[in-house]
């Protein structure tokens, strides 16, 4: 636990304002060298060279290479899209999630280390405090919105994943994708005995379109069918005890009747 809350002390630091070796060099000169290597090729070694210091120098600044990931994660995050608070709120969201594309193709390895222990920091919490207020200005129910935000998170991870196997083979064997499975006649003189698998080849089904922006379409169009079933169901009755809701005219519909249902009920999942 310890550990732990070092970790959460340097992902929170303040701007060091010394010369020389700080945590912010060596966590830029990390970020170039996994965007070049992958997190498999990444190392304190690695990281000292490329700054010019010995390797033992940089554990005064960051303890250890899982520290170095944490930060690493955080500096690349950024700062989320710009926001028009007054547009659609699909919109809204296409906008919040192709921006976290275009950094993760920028930086594959984000994805590359798969955990549900990350700790965030501030830009990662920015991150997803913006797509958080998309989805609550939604009639979306607040443990939907947070379903809805963590689908869409690792949707992003799971396509940022294939660039980074991709790059990782392209890099390890020195061959190209297209070149990989170009290369694999001995495969496709078998595949006639496949029917379905032929039909779709020779009419054009493996031609497939941006699987980003057909997988990015695909959530939002369920999501939109989610909202619009909530918006046709205002009149409600209380999950707790069964009285009829009064509704807002906008907003989220409320699951309770009053203040002390809804305690009543978290009392019940806490139980």
């Amino acid at each position: 636990m310890t550990q732990d809350n070092e970790r959460v002390e340097l992902l929170w630091r303040g701007e060091d304002a010394r010369q020389g070796l700080s945590p912010d060099r060596v966590v830029a000169a990390a970020v170039a060298v996994a965007d070049a290597e992958g997190l498999a090729g990444l190392s304190m070694r690695k990281v000292a060279e490329r700054l010019g210091f010995t390797t033992m120098s940089l554990y005064r600044h960051v303890p250890s290479r899982e520290h170095l990931v944490d930060l690493m994660r955080d500096a690349v995050l950024d700062a989320p899209a710009p926001d028009d608070p007054g547009a659609p709120w699909r919109e809204r969201l296409e906008t919040a999630v192709r921006h976290g594309w275009e950094l993760r193709k920028l930086h594959p390895w984000l994805a590359e280390e798969r955990s549900t222990r990350h700790l965030p920091g501030p830009n990662a919490l920015a991150y997803y405090e913006h797509l958080l207020s998309i989805l609550a200005s939604t009639p979306l129910p607040p443990a939907q919105v947070v379903a809805v935000a963590g689908l869409l998170g690792r949707f992003l991870d799971a396509e940022t994943l294939a660039l980074a196997e991709t790059a990782r083979a392209e890099r390890d064997s020195g061959v190209s994708d297209e070149e990989f499975w170009g290369a694999r006649d001995g495969l496709w003189s078998r595949m006639s005995r496949y029917p379905t698998l032929t039909a779709l080849w020779e009419t054009g089904g493996f031609e497939e379109p941006d699987p980003f922006e057909f997988g990015l379409a695909l959530l939002l169009d369920g999501v939109e069918l989610r909202i619009a079933q909530r918006e046709g169901t205002r009149d409600e009755t209380c999950a707790v005890c069964g009285e009829p809701i009064e509704q807002p005219a906008s907003g989220r519909p409320r699951a309770y009747c009053s203040r002390s249902c809804q305690q009543r009920a978290y009392r019940s999942r806490k139980r």
